[in-house]
């Protein structure tokens, strides 16, 4: 019998062989179907993403995929053009161009744009950019535009505008905002890859602005402004007696161009600034505040009008009451004295209430005040306009100041005294006005006691403020005391027998006369005025006056009202007088 041997010794088990081989078979057959386990999980996880991009978000990366290849173009519509009361365009639209910079909507001039294009550059919008042709003369009545602020898209009144669009941000621009402003257009463009337009594939036309019309008369205002040029900080304002503003100047000004013509705009060598910094930075002229209607000053003798009117109205004086020139008031260690005794030693003798606006005598008002009293003046002037806003068609109207009794106790923790009586008899003291309200009670005096609201849009209907103010005999009798402060004996020395050359105007004998044909001149025509001066006094020794006048004219059939301010420069006789003069001259010259 043969032996197996020591190569298979019988310690060898062929039952544990057969056990391994069952292992590894079920370890293969586990881990093919965790592998199949897995892919089927893939599988269904990426159908379960191709469903939701393709089905669930199909829209909107359909919307992604055609932004690629698909442009909107902004079609900026043109703002409406703004006219003077004849037709002449006071703004023009230009083409333009648009770029955002850091957030900033910034407008770029035709030329600069094309320099830029020419260099390839692609995502500029085409605009409508606003040029002011008058630049300094019309700043403060026509405003210019700015981008749209954070503050101003959560106003409702710009419901509908985004971030980046231009808006008006001061006078007219501002004001008819809603009326100027157009509807935007678009475009639809299909571009390369490479950013190329390759076809327009549908557009949406622009709605230009509604147009609208001042009753600013553009060559008068031209002339106010030359009359102002020698001014450093002032106003002037002419309007009709029924409250159309012809003219208004603010001093200084600035060209509105620079906030609209880009960077690379050059301002003319008139202009008092040369960069937008350079108007935003001048804290001391404040070239922006509108001094027409939000300068506030005392108006000095000016207001000698509306004490005479209260003292009239009231029935506390007539046409008889006088009052002895002294040349000067004394009030325990205080004294008040009359100009014309300070300047010249001299006094006026006895004077009535046309007399004392004709020689603007301040005794006689210092005495006419404390008859009347603080109260009655006080509400005088309110009924006049003054110590609320006039209500112009412009933001930024100031209120001014009228003192009384109450508001001195309260404000300042004082009693009324005399002397403050006699300061605010004379225009001087606490007392605060605007020169449109200035302008706004010589109208009342024009218009025997009726004062209309003033504003600057054409054809609006007028509204009244005020009437009754005067009865015809008081109105009368301060008329002639305006009239005979701008003859001889007056104080309106630049104003006397005031004449023009023009042929034209029709000689009444009262409001227009003709000069002599002796003096070789008999095309002149001589017009009657009623003008107040008035010299007030800022409080500040080291400081000269502001000076004042305020005027209409023909006398007794008047066209237009005047007021002009010139701060800290003098006498109003000397320095507002000729600049009145030449408004004049221009007036009734053409």
């Amino acid at each position: 019998m043969n032996k197996i041997g020591v190569a298979f010794p019988d310690f060898v088990s062929t039952d544990k062989i057969h056990k391994k081989q069952k292992e590894f078979v079920q370890s293969h057959s586990t881990r093919d179907i965790f592998l199949l386990i897995c892919l089927v999980v893939f599988v269904f996880l990426l159908f379960v993403r191709i469903f939701y991009l393709q089905v669930l978000q199909g829209s909107k990366y359909r919307y992604l995929s055609n932004s690629n290849r698909i442009r909107t173009v902004i079609i900026h519509a043109p703002r409406g053009i703004i006219f003077d009361r004849n037709g002449i365009p006071l703004v023009f639209n230009i083409p333009g161009f648009r770029e955002e910079i850091n957030g900033k909507t910034v407008q770029i001039e035709q030329k600069d744009a094309l320099a830029l294009i020419a260099k390839g550059k692609k995502d500029l919008e085409v605009d409508s950019l606003r040029e002011y042709p008058y630049k300094d003369d019309l700043a403060h009545v026509l405003g210019f535009l700015g981008q749209i602020s954070k503050n101003e898209l959560s106003e409702a009144q710009y419901s509908g505008y985004k971030a980046g669009d231009l808006i008006g941000k001061d006078g007219i621009e501002q004001e008819y905002e809603a009326k100027l402003r157009g509807t935007d257009g678009k475009q639809l463009i299909e571009v390369d890859a490479m950013g190329n337009p390759v076809r327009t594939l549908g557009q949406t036309d622009p709605i230009p602005g509604q147009n609208i019309t001042l009753t600013i008369d553009e060559g008068l205002q031209k002339a106010v402004f030359d009359a102002m040029k020698g001014v450093k900080k002032g106003a002037a304002i002419v309007s009709t007696p029924k409250g159309e503003i012809l003219a208004m100047v603010s001093k200084p000004s600035f060209d509105p161009n620079l906030f609209t013509l880009g960077s690379n705009y050059l301002v003319s060598s008139e202009s008092s600034y040369f960069s937008v910094s350079d108007i935003l930075t001048d804290s001391k002229n404040q070239p922006l505040l509108n001094r027409a209607i939000a300068g506030v000053y005392p108006p000095g003798s000016t207001f000698k009008l509306i004490v005479a009117a209260s003292g009239l109205q009231n029935n506390i004086i007539n046409e008889n009451w006088q009052v002895q020139d002294t040349g000067v008031l004394n009030v325990g260690s205080f004294s008040f004295s009359n100009w014309f005794y300070t300047g010249y030693g001299r006094t006026d003798g006895m004077v009535n209430i046309v007399k004392g606006i004709q020689r603007s005598n301040d005794i006689f008002f210092y005495k006419l005040a404390e008859k009347v009293g603080v109260d009655n003046v006080s509400k005088t002037a309110q009924e006049f306009g003054l110590g609320k806003p006039m209500g112009i068609d412009l933001e930024g109207e100031s209120s001014g100041l009228v003192p009384t009794r109450e508001w001195k106790q309260k404000t300042l923790g004082e009693p009324w005294y005399l002397g403050d009586t006699y300061h605010y008899g004379i225009g001087q003291g606490y007392l605060l006005v605007t020169p449109l309200q200035v302008n706004g009670w010589t109208q009342g005096v024009a218009n025997n006691g009726t004062i209309y609201q003033p504003h600057l849009l054409k054809d609006e209907k007028p509204i009244t403020l005020a009437s009754n103010l005067l009865t015809a005999n008081n109105d009368n009798l301060i008329r002639q005391g305006m009239v005979e402060a701008c003859t001889t004996g007056g104080v309106a020395w630049p104003l006397f027998n005031f004449t023009v050359k023009n042929d034209s105007l029709k000689i009444d004998g009262r409001n227009i006369t003709g000069i002599p044909a002796s003096s070789g001149s008999a095309d002149m025509r001589q017009i009657a005025l009623a003008c107040k001066t008035g010299t007030a006094e800022t409080g500040n020794s080291n400081d000269q006056p502001h000076s004042w006048i305020t005027l209409f004219a023909p006398a007794y059939n008047p066209q237009i009202v005047v007021t002009v301010l010139s701060e800290n420069s003098g006498e109003g006789s000397n320095i507002a007088g000729p600049i009145a003069k030449n408004i004049l001259n221009y007036w009734f010259s053409r």
